[in-house]
């Protein structure tokens, strides 16, 4: 397989980081050979199967075989070597303690300082967003994953095109499972997160590019996923020899429900991190893709998803009286 990558993308992809976490991963068979790499692109072993849809995020078999993978993703991966080049921004930096140099909130802050900053108008959203950026990394930094865990190597663009699905003749070698199996491509945002942004980033990506809302996981069927990848990390994590940032290895203290429920709060609390997140992204690609793709509408409807978490978390839509959002509805719904 040979990938080339797009016009402009160096602003928000860092391709260092992207082959040290493909080399990783193939080191740990949870993805391809990397074969080589050029100026602006990768050759690595093609995966036989068929890639997801979005309806097919949402079959039970497909989402067990996604939760045991990302369990193992989560549990095994050492984040030393996958971190690429450090990105020193203090006023992010002073939220955190101990965490990688690179992470989520360090990527959306070299994101923010690529946007175009021509206008006042786009000054003005440049302002906002970095304000909304350091608050979030305040209230969401030093979320302490599973076991109290440090964070773990996301793949952090878990959209159906980048789950596939393998053939029935095939397994899941890591886990033993003879069941639907999947494997995860496209390794361009792994970096650094709480496992709470990535389960919450997959989540969102059920609704697909269409950002249909009715169709997002209840809680019911969000324990079931967390449930199955509480499961995974759990068997994983025993088996495995990485350390935190601090070298040292963390024995299991916690039971399994205890997991399942702080995990489920965490991802709830991180429920409104895809928009902020993917709605920065999109507002660059809207300067720089070739694609036919309308990015300034689609950073509109993202950004949408984080005000409207903010305004549940902070109480401004029931002092104001408005509507909870569609998307804060489904994704309260318990059944």
């Amino acid at each position: 397989m040979v990938r080339a990558y797009g016009n402009g993308t160096d602003l928000i992809i860092d391709r260092e980081r992207e082959a040290k976490s493909h080399s990783l991963l193939a080191k740990h068979h949870l993805a391809p050979p990397l074969y080589a790499r050029f100026d602006n692109g990768l050759l690595y072993k093609y995966i036989e199967g068929e890639a997801c849809s979005s309806e097919d995020l949402r079959q039970p078999g497909i989402v067990r075989a996604i939760a045991r993978l990302l369990g193992i993703w989560h549990a095994t991966l050492p984040i030393s070597e996958a971190v690429g080049t450090p990105l020193h921004f203090e006023h992010i930096a002073r939220y955190l303690s101990g965490k990688p140099q690179t992470n989520l909130w360090t990527v959306m802050q070299k994101w923010i300082t690529a946007l175009p900053s021509e206008t006042k108008q786009q000054r003005e959203r440049n302002s906002k967003l970095q304000v909304e950026v350091e608050q979030a990394t305040k209230l969401l930094g030093n979320t302490p994953g599973l076991n109290k865990g440090d964070y773990i190597l996301g793949h952090c663009d878990l959209l159906s095109g980048n789950v596939i699905i393998l053939p029935d003749e095939s397994h899941c070698g890591s886990c033993g499972n003879s069941a639907t199996a999947v494997n995860f491509i496209d390794y361009e945002y792994a970096t650094p997160v709480p496992a709470a942004f990535d389960l919450a980033n997959h989540f969102a990506e059920w609704g697909g590019f269409d950002c249909d809302y009715s169709v997002l996981p209840t809680r019911r069927q969000r324990r079931d996923f967390v449930k199955e990848y509480v499961r995974s990390y759990r068997s994983h994590h025993k088996r495995s020899t990485r350390a935190n940032s601090c070298g040292n290895t963390q024995p299991y203290t916690s039971s399994e429900e205890h997991d399942i429920d702080n995990l489920m709060a965490e991802v709830d609390a991180f429920r409104g991190m895809p928009g902020l997140y993917w709605g920065i992204w999109a507002l660059i690609q809207a300067t720089i893709s070739e694609i036919d793709f309308d990015y300034a509408s689609y950073a509109e409807v993202r950004l949408a998803e984080y005000w409207a978490w903010k305004a549940e978390m902070d109480g401004s839509r029931e002092r104001n009286g408005e509507k909870m959002s569609i998307r804060e509805q489904r994704l309260a719904q318990e059944e």
